[in-house]
């Protein structure tokens, strides 16, 4: 049975797809056979992998409303074993269509169902936001990733999401489980990072994963070429950074 995880934080600029797109590049380079969802309808998981999502046959959205079977909807890419479900803006016309549906926060994981014996690792990424899409993925996940920003205002509405998850947790999925804390973006040479990372090991104590992402170029510049930063720099402190946060991953799960 595979391990889904979500990786989720309603703020933006946190390094969400970032995460999901090199940690799933990550495990699979580590032997592991994982699937990148994604659930955003801004597409960029997609495009990180060197998928063109306007040119998008099938996509998550017609697996969620029960047009096609999920496996119908993935793709491989040019890492060895990651493929990928993609998502484009189609995606924002699914939480208006699934409100009335019976039943409505429970399609992703239906549609997941029948791929689970499939995989070691499903990962999900998500919206910028508390809607649908982010319900339908935790209640389908089986643990969650939350990044947080090494910058001001990094705390801002995490309380909020820890609510949203303890919702879920006692309405929609029991087991659901925080995986860990992701710090990201993170400059030892500034104070800052320095304090941020201090006061969130101090909230969430040993939640906090020890892998760091660093403030990097090449972090930034990968998903212009289409490609997780492994095909892009290997050699890179973000490529090492993610490599690391795969393995401590792993770990976490034995």
């Amino acid at each position: 049975m595979a391990k889904i995880i979500t990786i989720v934080n309603q703020k933006g600029g946190v390094g969400k797809t970032t995460t999901t797109v090199n940690l799933a590049a990550a495990l699979a380079i580590l032997e592991k056979r994982t699937l990148l969802i994604d659930f955003d309808p801004q597409g960029n998981a997609t495009t990180g992998v060197g998928i063109d999502k306007a040119t998008l046959k099938l996509q998550i959205y017609d697996a969620l409303i029960g047009r096609v079977p999920l496996t119908d909807c993935i793709l491989p890419t040019d890492t060895q074993n990651l493929f990928c479900v993609p998502g484009n803006i189609d995606l924002t016309g699914a939480e208006i269509e699934l409100v009335h549906e019976f039943a409505r926060e429970h399609k992703l994981k239906e549609a997941l169902q029948s791929i689970q014996n499939d995989w070691d690792y499903i990962l999900i990424d998500c919206p910028p936001s508390l809607g649908l899409l982010t319900v339908n993925a935790m209640t389908a996940s089986t643990d969650v990733i939350v990044p947080i920003q090494c910058e001001y205002y990094a705390l801002e509405g995490v309380s909020q999401l820890l609510t949203t998850i303890r919702l879920i947790q006692k309405n929609l999925n029991p087991g659901l489980n925080i995986l860990g804390i992701l710090l990201t973006m993170f400059d030892k040479r500034v104070n800052l990072s320095m304090q941020v990372a201090k006061e969130v090991h101090r909230y969430f104590k040993e939640k906090v994963f020890r892998s760091v992402i660093p403030r990097n170029i090449k972090l930034t510049e990968a998903p212009s070429f289409g490609k997780p930063i492994f095909l892009y720099d290997i050699r890179s402190p973000g490529a090492m950074s993610y490599l690391n946060l795969a393995n401590e991953v792993i770990e976490r799960y034995k």
